[in-house]
């Protein structure tokens, strides 16, 4: 009886962490927002944060990025 408690609450437990994960990388990318539109501008920079916040496509594009070594958005130039 002991471990179907515990499988039930480890089944319980994946579920809840599961849901909360979206939640997770909406809050990380609100949170680095700013930095992005400094270093792309504001609209490749809100656009690179809307995409890093959805859940499944947020995770592809930074996969691909890796992959690829560079950013899909690239960062705005700086004169000099």
């Amino acid at each position: 009886m002991r471990a179907q408690a515990v499988r039930y609450g480890e089944r319980r437990l994946k579920r809840r962490m599961a849901r909360s994960l979206p939640w997770v990388g909406g809050l990380i990318a609100l949170a680095t927002i700013g930095g992005a539109i400094r270093r792309k501008g504001f609209f490749g920079g809100t656009l690179d944060s809307a995409l890093n916040a959805l859940p499944w496509v947020g995770g592809m594009k930074n996969a691909a990025e890796v992959y690829r070594g560079r950013d899909f958005i690239r960062n705005k130039r700086i004169p000099g």
